[in-house]
């Protein structure tokens, strides 16, 4: 008698994402404060590298909280700076990967102060 083999789970949504980020080498692409400039390539933080990479459901959800923290810190370092960003451009740049409406980067920066 054969056997059945029984597939495998799919995997979770945070190793689909890990397996399509090892495409793009997005771990030397790292920003801190206070200036948020990439380190790797030296453009304003997230980088376009950064960007480029595939933001589909699963690498949204495994970025959301890290970069709500990221943003909150970016907002107190960056909206003293003479020509600095207001934070709800803060919020646009670091949650790039969300539509949100102006109104809504607003309610976010306001949150996150």
């Amino acid at each position: 008698m054969a056997t059945r083999r029984i597939p495998e789970p799919d995997a979770s949504p945070e190793s689909r994402w890990q397996a399509r980020a090892r495409l793009v080498p997005l771990a030397p692409h790292r920003g801190r404060g206070p200036d948020w400039a990439c380190e790797r390539c030296g453009e304003p933080w997230p980088c376009p590298t950064l960007r480029a990479a595939p933001t589909d459901a699963a690498r949204r959800a495994t970025l959301i909280p890290e970069f709500s923290r990221l943003t909150r810190q970016a907002i107190r370092d960056l909206r003293g700076q003479p020509g600095g960003p207001d934070p709800v451009a803060i919020v646009r740049r670091f949650l790039w990967f969300l539509p949100l409406s102006d109104e809504e980067a607003r309610a976010v920066a306001l949150r996150l102060r």
